[in-house]
């Protein structure tokens, strides 16, 4: 077992030549320079000595019987797994379109016989050395990836607790209940997930789209963080003017979203929300703003979060009425249904609406 263990952290070569004289040569000079030699006869046994030993490096006679050199150099570098293992060409051969062809098949090197033990270390020494380099070069780049998309994830962290943060200021200037965002989140992941469910909504959603759907829900009135909280707190009625800077909150919310995207994102979470934020207000029946969108034009992001908002705002205690309970939020909504809901999701919610909170 020890002896085991031991021929593991050896570098292992492959030698692969039909003729016995040759293989004892070359193992002779591998065993000198201290690394472990594999013995085959031809291609055939040499794939399978591949998958069983897993050489750093591959020293192939070209021709050879049942496969001959070069067909087998085309094997291994047509298999991800292998192509990175340096194969070095030996023949009695030296016509220089022998030798082209092994490197336009992906040999690294050729050395002819008869051997001489002082090339052939060096050409071996040096082979190792440049794959050890370049697995090094491949591991940097490994870890680099790694890192770097760390990075790329904390940045939208940060992205998403300073909108998050907004969000609470704006909650604070429209005096919303503290748990409305909660409520309004967890809903329209509820019922992401059923419409997933479904045979209209089911290829539309994913489940990636569905953990989005949370996170962006909460941010579909990011833009009153912008707006004079007097109009934003006003308990009587807006005059046109006013009406029309309330209007506004989409479209600065958006706006705000796109100047941050435009920074760099690295996943759908920002489009959504710029979906949501933008269009949340839009009617089915086309009488909405800011752009007047109707039906299956309305983003469909926009189009769960504007359901779910309604039933979460029925649901809560104002400062005119008491809050509705689920069944009377639905009656409530059934009016508006076909004008400003999507009846096919306004369905949906109708038979989870015991689930909701």
């Amino acid at each position: 077992m020890a002896q085991e263990n031991a021929n593991r952290d050896v570098l292992r070569i492959l030698i692969v030549d039909d003729v016995e004289e040759n293989r004892f040569v070359l193992r002779d000079i591998i065993r000198d320079m201290g690394y472990l030699p594999i013995l085959t006869e031809n291609g055939v046994q040499a794939l399978k000595m591949i998958e069983r030993f897993h050489p750093q490096l591959i020293i192939s006679d070209v021709a050879m019987p049942q496969m001959d050199g070069y067909e087998f150099c085309r094997h291994i570098k047509e298999n991800a797994e292998t192509r990175d293992i340096p194969i070095v060409f030996i023949s009695a051969f030296d016509d220089p379109s022998d030798i082209v062809q092994g490197f336009n098949l992906g040999g690294e090197d050729y050395i002819t016989k008869p051997f001489i033990p002082e090339v052939v270390k060096a050409r071996v020494g040096l082979h190792l050395k440049l794959a050890e380099t370049n697995r090094n070069r491949m591991e940097i780049n490994r870890q680099l990836h790694v890192s770097v998309n760390e990075q790329l994830r904390q940045i939208e962290i940060e992205k998403k607790n300073i909108l998050y943060a907004l969000v609470r200021v704006e909650r604070e200037n429209v005096c919303y209940d503290e748990q409305h965002m909660e409520r309004l989140s967890y809903n329209c992941r509820l019922l992401a997930e059923a419409m997933q469910l479904s045979a209209d909504y089911g290829h539309l959603i994913s489940d990636s789209y569905i953990e989005t759907m949370g996170l962006a829900a909460p941010l579909c009135d990011l833009g009153n963080v912008a707006l004079p909280t007097d109009i934003l707190q006003k308990t009587g009625k807006w005059s046109d003017e006013e009406r029309s800077v309330m209007q506004s909150h989409t479209t600065v919310g958006a706006q705000i979203l796109r100047d941050i995207k435009r920074e760099g994102d690295y996943n759908d979470f920002l489009q959504v929300a710029i979906d949501i934020a933008n269009y949340h207000h839009e009617n089915w029946d086309g009488s909405g703003y800011p752009c007047g969108l109707s039906g299956q034009d309305i983003p469909l992001a926009a189009q769960i979060v504007a359901v779910v908002n309604e039933y979460c705002a029925l649901t809560e205690n104002t400062g005119e009425r008491e809050a509705y309970d689920g069944g009377e939020a639905l009656a409530q909504m059934e009016t508006e249904v076909g004008t400003v809901f999507s009846p096919d999701i306004f369905q949906i919610l109708r038979k989870i609406y015991r689930q909701l909170r």
